[in-house]
C-alpha cells in the first residue's frame, strides 16, 4: 500500500509558515549550504502524488515561479466550489480522509502531504500519515501557521533516522508505529 509522507520543514516552535503564509525564513543565508538540498531530490523521486490544502496552493501560486510539481499528480483540498482544475492540479471538495483512504489503495508511488496545518491535522486524526520527514530549522518564529492546526490526537511514531547538518538543521524521519494487536479504533 502507498504511504502518505508528511515531508515538511518547521521552526523550533513548530510553525511551518509565518501568519501570512510566508516561508522566507527557510531561505535565510545561514541555512543555505552549497550543493545541499537536505534530501529533497531523493525524497521527490519516491513520490508520484502531492496533497495540499487550498491556502498552501494559493501561496505557491502567488510566488511568481512555475508550478513546482508539474511531473506529479497534484490534489488540492478546497471547500470552495469556485476552484477549477488546472493543467497541473485537481481540486477535491470531498472529505479529505475518505479521498486519501481511497487514494492509498490505488497503485503508485508514495504520496507527499505538502501541508498545511489544517490538512495535516485531518489526516493525522484519521491515521492516514504513515511517515513524517521533519526538517527542524534552528529558529523560533513566535507565531504563524502551526505544523498541526487545532485539535489533534496522540499518534506515536518511531524514529527511523536523524541527520544533522552543519547549518544547525536537524532532519528526523519518523514512521508511524503499528497499532498493537487487539487494538480497536
Amino acid at each position: 500500500m502507498r504511504q502518505v509522507v508528511l515531508y515538511i520543514a518547521a521552526s523550533l516552535d513548530s510553525y511551518i509558515a509565518r501568519p501570512d503564509g510566508s516561508v522566507d525564513w527557510l531561505s535565510s543565508p545561514e541555512f543555505l549550504i552549497p550543493d545541499e538540498d537536505y534530501g529533497y531530490n531523493e525524497f521527490y523521486s519516491t513520490i508520484d502524488t502531492t496533497l495540499m490544502g487550498n491556502s498552501t496552493f494559493q501561496f505557491i501560486m502567488d510566488q511568481d515561479v512555475p508550478f513546482p510539481y508539474p511531473d506529479k499528480t497534484n490534489y488540492v483540498f478546497s471547500r470552495s466550489a469556485k476552484n477549477r482544475d488546472t493543467e497541473f492540479v485537481r481540486f477535491i471538495s470531498e472529505d479529505p480522509a475518505i479521498f486519501v483512504k481511497r487514494l492509498k489503495q490505488e497503485k503508485g508511488e508514495d504520496i507527499w502531504l505538502v501541508g498545511g496545518g489544517q490538512i495535516n491535522s485531518i489526516l493525522l486524526n484519521n491515521d492516514l500519515i504513515d511517515k513524517i520527514i521533519l526538517t527542524m530549522i534552528p529558529l523560533t518564529l513566535g507565531e504563524g501557521i502551526p505544523l498541526f492546526h487545532g485539535k489533534y490526537k496522540e499518534v506515536k511514531f518511531n524514529l527511523e533516522a536523524s541527520k544533522s547538518y552543519q547549518s544547525g538543521i536537524i532532519q528526523l524521519t519518523l514512521q508511524k508505529m503499528d497499532k498493537p494487536a487487539g487494538h480497536k479504533h
